[in-house]
């Protein structure tokens, strides 16, 4: 096995907790918490124990955090959402003169 990757030198574990309270999506606080656990001093497994997820899940977490901050542990939509039944309704009304 190779070295594990570090995270970032500007948050710390009580900051990162401090984020997931903040947090209004679940998964993002779970991402946060399980990272806030490495920078505590615990082990990888720990933090893929906590998630609930594999030590690579943890590891693409790792370099994604490293890569853009806090705001990539969000919500990713895989596919693009359909318009609005607003937005429909008013594309197909016709414009007045």
């Amino acid at each position: 096995m190779g070295a594990a990757i570090s995270l970032r030198a500007d948050f710390d574990a009580e900051g990162l907790r401090r984020l997931a309270r903040k947090s209004k999506h679940a998964a993002q606080a779970r991402r946060l918490l399980a990272l806030a656990l490495i920078y505590g001093g615990g082990s990888r497994s720990d933090a893929a124990r906590l998630g609930n997820v594999t030590l690579e899940i943890v590891r693409d977490w790792v370099l994604r955090f490293n890569a853009n901050g806090n705001g990539v542990l969000g919500i990713r939509l895989r596919r693009p959402q359909p318009p609005s039944f607003q937005a429909l309704s008013l594309e197909s009304m016709p414009m007045a003169d």
